[in-house]
């Protein structure tokens, strides 16, 4: 990505163009490449267990990834511009701090709580556009605003497509996640440009655009911990419903039996909450205990209730979150 930034600067747009072309043939080659339908019996299995609670969390998480790229095209449109004196610089180290920020998250360990980073993210755009109101347009104060922006930027976007591919495992139409996923992406970037545009034509001072990016961030932060709890929810009921696959029948029943509830369980009801443990969905339960999918409703509805749970997800992993597969 910088090298062909900077061929297309120093050399010539048209080369530039071509070795971006010659990179997605060869980015094509390697996806058609991939293994197709290598997966096993049981992880399809699992797959399709896993399809119920994803719509509140993917939206959620698309509001989130459309309300913080905002920023994003802000920065194309307004902070860049501020520093195209810099071309030499600019040219090479505007993605180097993304790419480092990617490094990082990426070699974070699996017990490191990412949330946490997702904060010093919001901190990081917040103190670039701090930086471009109060600093000046040296060469120092580029290499400052630009480390925060594009670190706070490669945060985000390894968080948001790392979770989006972790929710293609529990979607019955993967293409169709992964599409709304990125058009909420590039829609906020749009959005952030003609922002971005409509500020400079009017000649709005760098304090303004401060404000308008720092509401941005505000509105994120409150999104974030809604957001991560359904996350958190939905990746532990993953990971729950394999260890009940794996269980034994007699495992299986235990567990209803190991939780109280709130009021006792009728026969049905521990029918119903046995098969949302299987991962089925109302229809199927409908089919299975031959009912009708509203009376599947109401028998969750009071699993829920007396369980004191809000979805299958938190269902899940209230029930499951202390399991062991032997």
């Amino acid at each position: 990505m910088i090298a062909v930034n900077v061929v297309a600067m120093n050399r010539s747009p048209f080369i530039g163009l071509s070795l971006a072309m010659l990179c997605l043939v060869i980015g094509i080659i390697f996806t058609w490449m991939l293994p197709v339908g290598q997966e096993n019996e049981h992880k399809e299995t699992i797959k399709n267990k896993t399809h119920c609670g994803i719509k509140n969390p993917l939206i959620l998480l698309c509001l989130f990834v459309f309300i913080i790229t905002i920023n994003s095209g802000l920065m194309y449109q307004v902070i860049n511009p501020a520093f195209e004196h810099l071309t030499g610089l600019v040219i090479w180290y505007w993605a180097a701090p993304y790419i480092v920020a990617l490094a990082i998250m990426r070699s974070l360990p699996m017990k490191e709580k990412r949330s946490r980073f997702l904060y010093i993210g919001m901190a990081m755009i917040i103190g670039a556009f701090i930086s471009f109101m109060l600093l000046g347009r040296k060469t120092s104060d580029y290499l400052i605003v630009d480390t925060l922006m594009l670190g706070a930027c490669g945060i985000f976007d390894l968080f948001w497509w790392s979770i989006l591919g972790e929710m293609l495992d529990y979607s019955d139409n993967p293409a169709q996640t992964f599409g709304i996923g990125l058009s909420a992406n590039v829609f906020g970037v749009l959005c952030g440009g003609i922002l971005g545009m409509a500020v400079t034509s009017i000649g709005l001072p760098s304090a303004e655009i401060a404000v308008i990016a720092l509401t941005v961030v505000c509105v994120t932060l409150v999104i974030l911990p809604p957001l991560n709890r359904q996350l958190v929810l939905l990746l532990k009921s993953h990971a729950y419903l394999a260890a009940y696959d794996n269980m034994s029948q007699s495992q299986q029943a235990d567990i209803v039996h190991q939780i109280k509830t709130l009021d006792p369980l009728t026969a049905r009801e521990k029918e119903v909450l046995q098969l949302i443990l299987s991962g089925k969905s109302n229809r199927e339960i409908a089919e299975v205990l031959f009912i009708s999918e509203s009376t599947v409703k109401t028998h969750v509805r009071n699993i829920f209730s007396k369980y004191d749970v809000g979805s299958r997800a938190e269902l899940i992993s209230n029930l499951l979150k202390n399991q062991t597969v032997e």
